[in-house]
């Protein structure tokens, strides 16, 4: 059987087919949740901080962090998304230590999101369009993630 490990700087998840259930909790992600967005949009990590430690709790074993829809002034979000991805991820990477999923359809995201991680994160976003790939399997290869 085909085993993923997903690590973080002091833990570990193995997923597969003759693993425990795995809970990947997605709460971190201001896209439909305007709160969050505006709060981010004013620098504003209270929420952040609450989801990420109210999803472990709950037993969410990955957290899936998306920094996307938050615009700071500047519609691109080719601009905004990778700072925030980089802020979010060292934020909740401080507060707990489960490891984590990064998930953008901005690939400078997810490039300076795998450089924040610690550990060998998941890498999500992955689809099977041709111009997709070309700028995502790069950086699985680079940083060695699964995805």
């Amino acid at each position: 059987m085909t085993k993923t490990i997903v690590e973080s700087s002091s833990k570990a998840v193995t997923i597969g087919l003759d693993e425990p259930f795995c809970i990947i909790g997605e709460r971190i992600n201001p896209t439909g949740r305007k709160k969050l967005a505006l709060e981010l949009e004013a620098g504003n990590f209270e929420t952040v901080i609450k989801d990420a430690l109210e999803q472990v709790k709950s037993g969410a074993n990955i957290l899936d962090i998306n920094a996307g829809g938050v615009y700071n002034s500047n519609p691109n979000p080719n601009v905004t998304e990778p700072v925030l991805m980089k802020k979010i991820i060292e934020l909740v990477q401080d507060t707990i230590e489960v490891p984590l999923c990064i998930d953008s359809s901005v690939p400078g995201a997810l490039e300076e999101g795998l450089k924040a991680a610690k550990g060998r994160p998941l890498l999500n976003s992955v689809t099977g369009e041709e111009e997709r790939l070309d700028s995502i399997l790069p950086l699985v290869k680079k940083y060695n993630v699964p995805v």
